[in-house]
């Protein structure tokens, strides 16, 4: 999935940027799985108290013991006996989790794009792992966080990953300020089939994203996997809806965002919701969040490939209509009746206080990392070398070979002789 959002994210930038933009994707690969083992984990799933999991993890040692909060069961069937059954080895279950902190950082590069120094941009990945994704993932999918134990639902990362990056995208393009020209001058997408590339790896990656949250294969990852598929393909359908009223066209750049917007809202809701929940949930995320993009010129907030309107907007609206769409009928004992279900405003309530909790503290918390980090050493490029391009000021590469496009001979207006006195000269 982290590479599907390098080539999604790399799609949509100018050509002078597109490794910029990789590189920073494949680098949370490398330091947050380093930092996942070293230290991340404990703190996201210890049980030292209810908000921050504590260093007993750390280095992954205890591995035979059981996830805290989760039954130690025997890995054969039945495994029904407990909602909370371990039953996968807890090592296995470290690994697993280690992909939801890795491309919860990466995510936030989108909003960035064009303007973050590699150095700058390394620093904080490494701290903002450390303080804001590993303490939230312990409020909301450990057990012993303070959000799981009041009863917040998120199957798959909604308010952790998405809402969590989204806030923190929008803190980091704000102490990094607006692109030079934005937004007058053109930052139409250099590569619009890498945008689909993307699209289509991260849609299919998010199967295991989802549905693997199970941790089992049962009914409820088969209801999760359906889920996801289709509340992705209505949000894209609600998407292109949108925009050729709005703007005349329905266009390939629109169909992929709208994917994304679904696959997005659909992440905290797929083990919770029907299939007609998921239609519902995910036309309403491709509308709202195609409308939503609208809103950063409007305040003046340099959020460049739309990472505030699809993720942070897309992550608090699945994890709200939870409490609209959640039904107990998918997995008998393991969730609540939203309101349409019968089951009263209680899981809203929930839900309401657990998006919350995490867009406060991922915005006011990034914003304080980046603007010391900017102190300390300025985040952003100059506007000469912003100018020039992320990929040859900051990597001494470009994406392109402009003058060997074609069969790699010299234009047809040059000889052969003229070009070998030149290369010569």
């Amino acid at each position: 999935m982290t590479p599907g959002l390098a080539f999604f994210y790399g799609g949509m930038v100018r050509a002078k940027n597109v490794l910029g933009m990789l590189m920073q994707n494949f680098f949370c690969i490398g330091i947050v799985s380093v930092l996942w083992v070293l230290i991340g984990y404990s703190i996201a799933f210890g049980d030292s108290n209810q908000i921050f999991g504590g260093f007993h993890f750390s280095l992954l040692n205890h591995m035979s013991e059981p996830v805290p909060g989760y039954a130690e069961v025997t890995f054969a069937p039945p495994y029904e006996a407990n909602s909370l059954a371990q039953v996968i080895p807890p090592i296995v279950f470290v690994a697993f989790q280690l992909m939801f902190a890795i491309i919860t950082p990466a995510l936030i590069t989108g909003a960035t794009a064009d303007r973050w120094k590699f150095g700058a941009f390394a620093a904080f990945v490494a701290i903002w792992s450390i303080l804001i994704y590993s303490p939230v993932a312990h409020w909301v999918f450990s057990p012993e966080g303070w959000l799981f134990k009041k009863g917040a639902e998120d199957f798959a990362g909604g308010t952790v990953v998405h809402a969590n990056a989204g806030a923190a995208a929008i803190a980091v393009a704000l102490v990094l300020g607006k692109r030079k020209g934005w937004p007058g001058t053109s930052f139409r997408p250099h590569n619009l089939p890498f945008v689909l590339l993307g699209t289509g790896l991260l849609w299919f990656g998010w199967f295991g994203f989802n549905a693997g949250s199970e941790l089992a294969a049962d009914t409820r990852a088969g209801f999760a996997f359906v889920n996801t598929n289709t509340a992705t393909a209505a949000a894209m359908l609600g998407w292109l809806f949108v925009e050729k009223i709005r703007d005349g066209k329905a266009t390939t750049l629109g169909a992929a965002s709208g994917a994304v917007a679904g696959l997005v809202a659909i992440t905290p809701a797929c083990g919770f919701v029907s299939p007609a929940g998921s239609i519902a949930i995910g036309l309403i995320a491709g509308a709202v969040c195609a409308l939503a993009t609208a809103i950063k010129g409007k305040v003046g907030i340099d959020d460049a490939l739309d990472v505030g309107a699809v993720h942070l907007v897309g992550g608090v609206l699945g994890a709200l209509l939870i409490g609209f769409f959640g039904t107990a009928d998918v997995a008998p004992g393991y969730s609540a009746d939203g309101i349409f279900y019968g089951g009263g405003a209680s899981l809203l309530g929930k839900q309401a206080l657990a998006a919350a909790a995490v867009v406060a503290y991922s915005f006011v918390a990034t914003f304080i990392i980046a603007f010391v980090i900017d102190k300390i050493y300025r985040m952003r490029l100059s506007p000469d070398e912003e100018l020039e391009g992320m990929d040859i000021v900051l990597h001494g590469e470009t994406a392109y070979e402009f003058t060997t496009l074609g069969d790699g001979s010299a234009p047809a207006s040059v000889s052969t002789g003229k070009v070998t006195e030149e290369a010569k000269a």
